[in-house]
């Protein structure tokens, strides 16, 4: 098991991690996977940080999408356009906001087809005692990288995803 330079692979390598003994099909496959199997680390992360305060990721990314815009609310459509992850259903997931008092929705005047979501007091409130914790989880997990290579990431990942 030896990696492109015939150097064994290292501790936190993917060969490693997935027990492969062959090589990657390529170069691009290996990125590929490995983008896979650090973003089910950085959501299994979450997750556990989440789960205490009830809420799952995707509920946490509506309630700091909400945050974000401040009392003048989102439609659904335009919070789905803005999630990081897809939601199939997320009228589902804007019920169980509104079912634990995060979120409230209420329909425009002008066009009564439009219902509009805004974050309740209480679910900035959650956001609010998240917010350290969050920021902590992310210090823990990528602080080591440092800040230079953290902005080379952020661009990498965005030409990737441009592509």
């Amino acid at each position: 098991m030896s990696n492109r330079k015939g150097k064994p692979p290292g501790p936190g390598s993917l060969k490693e991690e997935i027990r492969q003994r062959k090589p990657f099909a390529s170069l691009e496959a290996e990125v590929f996977l490995n983008l896979l199997r650090t973003g089910d680390y950085l959501q299994r992360q979450t997750e556990e940080l989440l789960k205490p305060h009830g809420l799952s990721p995707s509920q946490y990314n509506v309630l700091r999408i909400l945050r974000g815009v401040g009392r003048d609310g989102l439609s659904c459509r335009e919070i789905a356009a803005r999630m990081l992850t897809r939601d199939p259903d997320i009228t589902r997931l804007l019920d169980r906001l509104e079912k634990r008092g995060l979120v409230r929705r209420s329909r425009e005047s002008q066009d009564r087809r439009v219902i509009t979501v805004r974050a309740s007091d209480a679910g900035v409130d959650a956001l609010r005692r998240l917010d350290a914790p969050v920021a902590e989880m992310h210090r823990r997990i990528l602080s080591r990288l440092g800040k230079r290579r953290l902005a080379t990431l952020v661009r990498l990942l965005e030409a990737a995803r441009a592509a």
